[in-house]
């Protein structure tokens, strides 16, 4: 059940596979069940993301429902969109926490946003669960008490990652970095640096770019200046498209190699016919040969949201995949806390010892010392082809 709640006995507005309807008001008594809250771009260039986000939690929710909820209540879904804004979002956890009483919250896209509410999750005992924001100090944060857990990427990782793939693909000698110019970038910028180096790789340069950047040239004519053989980009869709175009006005044909941005949206329309070009990491493709899980969760997608035809459809993947398990996974800590209460419920993750999930199957996901479910050995490098993101072979 997903709604954008309101005011009791008021007229309020749902938000049902991405689109807005209008309901009347739930009775008081019709108030018991368990609520979850995610917080997350639904607006703006990451729109689309942030729909894949939903519709995988929803998913996820309809089986917990369908096998009798949690705690013999029904699962509500209620989402806030923070139109990829750190205040916005910021106040959006407060809002969910304080007056909808949700049990957990699950966070969206971006690392900024998710950073604004680590510490008030960390403060508040609430379980934040991460589903996209790849910034590595979003789990590794600091905190004696981390109330925070992931299902996604983590930077720290990517990069490794990014670096390995450079060296086996392409036989990179001297990369340059063109990083978005805000703590994602900052932490992509750390991570890379300590990969080349384990490597003893100089890369050419670090380059940075706004989000409203309409033409990179100059940054990326120094970085071929400085002899750059494959460029590591970071950046949402709409950055990351104005970099491809930046690289088709200079005539530039240097490998791209990126983190996952450019999947969160409309990118190989907004970049073009270079958009292919660009290799970028994945935890899950709906493409190619599916285990029984992703074909039961393939066939549940097209059911519920009718507008799925093709496999284009589903972009981006790793927002269902992700946002499907960590539901699933958050599900079975409340189960085995067998209670809503945040510092049970954070007890109750360590607990949980296998789950077969969309990705993988989890063994022991998390501990103490590691609140990241996902590690370097379940990405995938994938590309656009005509819309639909396909996995690449190294």
């Amino acid at each position: 059940m997903l709604a954008d709640v309101a005011p009791p006995r008021i007229a309020r507005r749902l938000l049902l596979g991405g689109a807005l309807v209008f309901a009347a008001s739930l009775p008081a008594g019709a108030q018991e069940v368990v609520k979850l809250g995610l917080v997350a771009a639904m607006s703006g260039q990451s729109a689309k993301s942030g729909e894949a986000i939903v519709r995988g939690l929803s998913l996820a929710v309809d089986e917990i429902n369908a096998g009798g909820g949690l705690l013999g209540k029904k699962v509500e879904l209620i989402v806030r969109d923070d139109e990829s804004n750190p205040a916005k979002g910021a106040i959006a956890a407060r809002e969910l926490v304080q007056r909808e009483k949700v049990a957990a919250l699950f966070g969206g896209l971006d690392t900024p946003v998710s950073l604004a509410i680590v510490p008030f999750a960390n403060q508040n005992k609430v379980p934040f669960m991460g589903v996209w924001a790849a910034g590595t100090p979003i789990t590794r944060n600091g905190a004696t008490e981390n109330y925070v857990f992931r299902v996604s990427a983590v930077d720290e990782l990517v990069d490794k990652a990014l670096v390995d793939y450079s060296i086996a693909k392409h036989q990179a000698k001297k990369p340059g970095m063109i990083l978005i110019n805000n703590p994602w970038g900052e932490s992509n910028e750390k991570g890379l640096k300590a990969a080349l180096a384990a490597k003893n790789i100089p890369y050419a340069g670090i380059e940075k770019f706004e989000t409203n950047d309409v033409d990179v040239v100059p940054q990326l004519s120094r970085l071929k200046e400085a002899g750059a053989d494959v460029l590591y980009l970071v950046a949402n869709v709409a950055p990351s498209s104005q970099v491809v175009k930046s690289l088709d006005r200079m005539g530039w044909t240097v490998p791209i190699v990126s983190h996952w941005g450019p999947a969160g949206g409309r990118f190989s329309e907004l970049a073009g016919a270079s958009a292919a070009k660009v290799h970028f990491i994945q935890t899950y493709s709906f493409s190619g040969k599916l285990s029984p899980k992703g074909e039961a969760v393939l066939a549940a997608l097209k059911k519920k949201y009718p507008e799925i035809k093709t496999l284009a459809d589903v972009t981006p993947a790793v927002g269902i995949a992700n946002a499907y398990d960590a539901m699933h996974l958050t599900a079975l800590a409340i189960g085995k806390a067998q209670s809503l209460e945040g510092p049970k419920v954070r007890e109750a993750f360590y607990a949980i010892d296998s789950y077969a999930g969309l990705i993988k199957t989890y063994q022991k996901p998390f501990s103490p010392e590691n609140q990241d479910a996902l590690s370097e050995k379940d990405y995938l490098f994938t590309h656009f082809v005509e819309g639909e993101i396909l996995p690449l072979t190294q």
